[in-house]
């Protein structure tokens, strides 16, 4: 019976464990998500009636793969799709016409997490949450898992890390696995670029009136990188509210990442004000913020290391950042793909 860890339980490693359950009948798969919540950074919150996500704002219809797997393989039921187009706008603020609207936006009436928590539920996997995994460990021809609270993890045949980029360099820096391709998988792993975001998330007691779903910034010169508005997903807000999702652009994520959160959000909300010309969206009746360290890949990984990791060690990376697109469906696609290539290994 081959035995599997998986190192966080994003979208690529529930993907992947889907595909390991469904072609491995017998294998053993074990999670550990750091977290108290599923899906990375398609992550959902609630508070009342309102359902928002405020991480990755929905799933593309990119790629015909997850298109099925989402609305064929998978239940559907609950899978909605997002209403209205995404304007833009740039350094000026003067919001125009922009993308087509024709394009599936799906998130799911209780939230994007459901992706990995309909994938997981589909397997016989054993998630243990609040479970931060602090060293790696090569033991002969298997792999064992420190966590943060000391109890060790494993053995396993085979290993999957799904964490971001520099968070699996960090945990590969620090393993206790003497391997002349270390060096090289860490350099490879280390260099994938990525870029902050900073949320605030703002509520208010009234309907926003606009022909559109989302602005975006399309010049990246602007201290809002996009927003949204969660009402244009079915079931997310009751009508006569209004729930705007405002990620601020790099260099303001960057820059005011430690700063107070409530200064943040403060900021965001006058910046909000401004951008949609609309002086009561400075009094919301209730806000939430995140922030995203490691949100975005702006590049792919350096393939050879990372394939000759999985070939010659059973050492798999998954995630959006192998691809290098930062979107919900790429992290899907290499997730399924990497679970197919382990199972033919296995």
């Amino acid at each position: 019976m081959p035995s599997i860890g998986v190192v966080g339980a994003g979208a690529a490693a529930a993907a992947a464990t889907f595909v390991i359950e469904q072609t491995v009948g017998d294998a053993e798969v074990t999670v550990l998500e750091k977290s108290g919540g599923l899906c990375g950074r398609a992550a959902t919150r609630r508070r009342g009636p309102v359902t928002y996500d405020y991480g990755a704002n929905y799933v593309k219809d990119d790629d015909p793969r997850v298109t099925e797997l989402l609305t064929e393989t998978l239940d559907s039921d609950g899978l909605v799709d997002t209403a209205g187009p995404i304007y833009a706008y740039e350094a000026d603020g003067e919001i125009h016409e922009g993308r087509d609207s024709d394009d599936h936006k799906w998130s799911y009436e209780a939230g994007l997490t459901q992706i990995a928590k309909r994938l997981l539920g589909e397997t016989d996997a054993t998630v243990h949450r609040r479970t931060r995994v602090e060293t790696v460990h090569r033991e002969g021809e298997q792999w064992r898992l420190t966590d943060t609270d000391g109890e060790t993890w494993g053995p396993f045949d085979v290993l999957l890390l799904n964490p971001p980029a520099p968070q699996t360099a960090q945990l590969l820096r620090d393993a206790e696995w003497d391997a002349d391709l270390r060096e090289d998988l860490v350099a490879a792993v280390d260099a994938v670029p990525y870029r902050s975001v900073w949320t605030a998330v703002l509520h208010y007691p009234f309907e926003l009136d606009r022909p559109y779903y989302a602005v975006i910034n399309t010049d990246k010169d602007h201290e809002i990188g996009w927003l949204s508005r969660e009402e244009c997903k079915p079931g997310h807000v009751p009508d006569g509210e209004s729930l705007l999702i405002v990620q601020a652009g790099q260099d303001w994520s960057e820059e005011y990442y430690e700063r107070d959160a409530e200064d943040n959000v403060a900021e965001l909300i006058d910046l909000t004000a401004e951008l949609l010309d609309d002086d009561r969206l400075r009094e919301p009746d209730w806000t939430d913020h995140q922030g995203w360290r490691y949100a975005i890949p702006d590049g792919a990984v350096q393939k050879g290391p990372v394939e000759s990791a999985a070939e010659e060690f059973g050492l798999y990376c998954v995630g959006d950042w192998i691809p290098g697109e930062g979107r919900v469906h790429a992290a899907l696609r290499n997730g399924l793909e990497t679970g197919e290539k382990l199972a033919y290994r296995l």
